[in-house]
């Protein structure tokens, strides 16, 4: 199963409930989806795929040991032997105002949608760049 977005901006949400971008916050003393996933993809600027995010979030969400790296490599396998929601779900483009920007490579970067760069790839002032909406939180 091939989860990889190229030259891609996942959009913020049409229903997103902020104006600017917002950094997640733990909820109840725990790392959320949001707040994994952001800190993942700012730790690392151009540097996971899709793939590693969807499973890094899903692993650090799990209550076990760290697995070694043949247990990584299982897990992982597994967890793409089944269907997968796509970064579009993710609540930092549907949530707290982040742009997801995929390269020529599918590694993922924020894009803030209040910078120079989220307003002129929607405007589609850049050439190569296919933007894609966040899935909405709510039914139209």
């Amino acid at each position: 199963m091939d989860l990889h977005y190229y030259d891609t901006l996942i959009a913020v949400a049409d229903d997103c409930p902020v104006d600017g971008a917002v950094v997640p916050a733990l909820r109840g003393g725990k790392e959320t989806v949001a707040v994994i996933q952001f800190e993942m993809i700012s730790g690392a600027p151009g540097g996971l795929t899709q793939e590693d995010v969807l499973f890094e979030t899903w692993l650090r969400r799990q209550e076990s040991d760290v697995p070694s790296a043949f247990e990584r490599a299982e897990l992982r396998a597994r967890f793409f032997s089944r269907s997968q929601a796509c970064l579009r779900a993710s609540p930092l483009p549907k949530k707290y105002g982040w742009g997801l920007l995929f390269d020529t490579a599918g590694r993922v970067t924020l894009c803030p949608m209040g910078s120079v760069e989220y307003q002129e790839i929607i405007a589609g002032e850049v050439l190569g760049i296919t933007v894609l909406k966040a899935m909405r939180s709510k039914r139209a």
